[in-house]
């Protein structure tokens, strides 16, 4: 049994690191700079308010790199010799979030008229973001280790969200009318709701050799 959970956790993590790199590799290719290119194509009436386009790339470019870092913190935990890689990492992933992903991601939700169901969920979500890695951030400067795990999880679990709308969208596609604002209302919702969930489910079970654990000497 022990083996085939070893497996499997395994295989779901080359998965989600192939979800990762795709998603990270697709944001970084806005460095282009082209109004034109991918999804700006849709975005032409926010682009001409003036306001849309600063705040895509100051929440899309970070994204990229804040989705990967994040992964890869969460991946390999904290070990006495890559502290300084881990503080160096932390800080890419949380102040570019702070800065940059989560007010950039706030200003866009105003531009996504899908209805005000949708509005609040990312809304919602990116407050959420931005106050759990606030939170991850104060709880490494105390020293207080096993919460800033914690907050550090709930962060990226919206981090990763990134992933999920866009893994449920690909699923629905053609089977669900996306074009309906309570259809799409209900994947924003379950994209970072059920990612925030499986954390929590994850903090009360985990099995001891499971990531984010302490490795701390």
């Amino acid at each position: 049994m022990k083996r085939i959970l070893t497996i499997a956790y395994w295989l779901i993590i080359v998965v989600v690191t192939f979800l990762i790199v795709i998603l990270s590799w697709n944001a970084l290719s806005y460095f282009n700079f082209n109004t034109s290119f991918g999804f700006l194509k849709l975005k032409e009436s926010a682009i001409a308010t003036g306001w849309y386009l600063p705040f895509y790339y100051a929440h899309v470019l970070p994204a990229g790199i804040i989705l990967f870092v994040g992964f890869f913190q969460l991946l390999i935990g904290f070990r006495p010799q890559m502290r300084q890689l881990h503080k160096i990492m932390g800080k890419v992933y949380a102040y570019g979030i702070i800065f940059f992903a989560a007010p950039g991601g706030l200003v866009m939700s105003f531009f996504i008229e899908r209805g005000p169901w949708v509005l609040l969920s990312f809304l919602l979500q990116t407050v959420l973001w931005l106050v759990f890695t606030i939170l991850a951030v104060q709880k490494a400067h105390k020293r207080e280790l096993a919460s800033h795990r914690k907050w550090m999880l709930r962060s990226y679990s919206l981090t990763f969200a990134a992933v999920t709308l866009r893994l449920y969208v690909f699923i629905t596609v053609g089977t669900v009318d996306l074009t309906d604002p309570s259809a799409y209302g209900i994947i924003a919702w379950l994209s970072w709701t059920l990612n925030l969930l499986a954390v929590e489910v994850y903090r009360i079970f985990k099995p001891t050799s499971f990531l984010v654990t302490s490795r701390l000497s």
